[in-house]
């Protein structure tokens, strides 16, 4: 068996970078020359809208990610804010401005894709918000699908072969892509649109898409498919923009496959991080919601039009699910700092005794509750996650 693991996070542009992941772009200046300090509602500020993370490694990639945001937006006030697990939570973030002055907000969210989080979780509470206060909030759109991305995106893999110790012809290299996955299959969609651009720009010999879980196919259930495709090596890439549990249990479970596969070598690439291009997408976003040019990706939106498969949730109310863990630090010490894995080994978290009881059940009235995902029973889906930990690979 060989599992290579890639070089740290974060970092300036690597040796892989030499070879123009930059995609020819210049580096981008100062946001501050773009963004003025006042704007025709009042003093704008800038509220980037992360998830939260019981991962204290999470947390700190976030945080550092934000700063470094907020050195290039100066003066320009910029605070964050998380749904769950966190602090400061949204409403401290936006608390936050208007203590300093702020009257207009322009409200990022910090996701690869649009999917509940960022179609429903966010928008609830900053509309509640600003029907309390009368702040007025713009809201910009996702990461998504962009050129800068995929290039960052590139970079990550590039620097993860470079630093293989035998060379292997790009035609007898797999390229695997993990996404988060979600109920959501118009973000789901755009993972798999996402790894045809990095097989193609890269001219890997074939190229799949796999998710850490809500939907399929999953990493070891997926990872044992492939492997009987033949490629000499196979490169596991998860595009996530920070660490935590969900990359820990990638590693894991593609680890679980190499093991029984010696005669693949398996390349771990690192995640995104605060990868330049990751920072100018973010620039790009706040510059969107400015100028009003925010062209949100509604055609294939489940909530908007009977998208095959998930007709009944056209016209959903939008509402935060987040309300019971808003706020919860609960940060879990099962690990040292690096997460892997240990409170979600099936997927589910486990309730931290000790260091709080959250649980994904909940008793407090009115209750929520999340639609059903159509294939949840799907044999290669969330279930498998569950059987592998029972005593199967999940693999069918």
């Amino acid at each position: 068996m060989t599992f290579a693991a890639s070089g740290a996070l974060p970092g300036e542009p690597s040796g892989a970078l030499a070879r123009d992941f930059t995609g020819g772009a210049a580096s981008p200046g100062p946001l501050s020359q773009v963004v003025p300090r006042h704007g025709p509602h009042g003093p704008l500020g800038v509220l980037i809208c992360g998830h939260g993370s019981r991962n204290r490694l999470a947390v700190a990639e976030f945080a550092a990610l934000a700063d470094k945001l907020r050195q290039r937006l100066d003066p320009v006030p910029l605070e964050y804010g998380y749904l769950e697990f966190a602090r400061p939570i949204l409403r401290e973030g936006l608390d936050a401005l208007r203590q300093r002055g702020v009257e207009h907000v322009l409200a990022v969210p910090a996701m690869l894709f649009a999917a509940g989080h960022a179609k429903n979780d966010i928008p609830s509470v900053l509309n509640t918000y600003a029907a309390e206060t009368g702040l007025r909030i713009d809201y910009g759109r996702e990461l998504g699908v962009d050129l800068a991305m995929v290039r960052a995106a590139g970079a990550r893999i590039q620097a993860a072969l470079d630093a293989t110790a035998a060379p292997v012809a790009l035609h007898d290299t797999l390229l695997v892509v993990v996404g988060r996955g979600s109920s959501d299959p118009d973000a789901n969609s755009n993972v798999a649109k996402v790894t045809r651009l990095l097989v193609e720009g890269l001219g890997f010999g074939w190229g799949e898409t796999l998710y850490s879980g809500v939907t399929f196919p999953l990493v070891e259930p997926g990872l044992r498919h492939l492997v009987r495709l033949g490629f000499r090596r196979i490169v596991v890439f998860p595009y996530f923009l920070f660490s935590g549990v969900l990359v820990s249990r990638i590693v894991q479970h593609s680890q679980r496959v190499a093991a029984d596969h010696p005669e693949v070598e398996f390349v771990q690439a690192s995640y995104l991080g605060d990868h330049p291009q990751v920072l100018q997408t973010f620039v790009q976003r706040v510059e969107e919601v400015l100028l009003g040019e925010t062209a949100m990706n509604c055609g294939l939106c489940k909530y908007r039009d009977q998208v095959l498969g998930f007709e009944q949730e056209v016209g959903r109310a939008q509402h935060s699910h987040h309300h019971h863990v808003e706020g919860l630090v609960e940060s879990c010490t099962l690990c040292e700092r690096e997460c892997t894995g240990a409170c979600q080994s099936d997927g589910v978290p486990v309730t931290l005794v000790g260091h709080g009881q959250h649980t994904h059940e909940h008793h407090e009235q009115p209750a929520h509750h999340h639609p059903p995902y159509p294939h949840a029973d799907h044999p290669l889906g969330p279930l498998s996650l569950k059987r592998a930990e029972i005593g199967g690979s999940g693999a069918g």
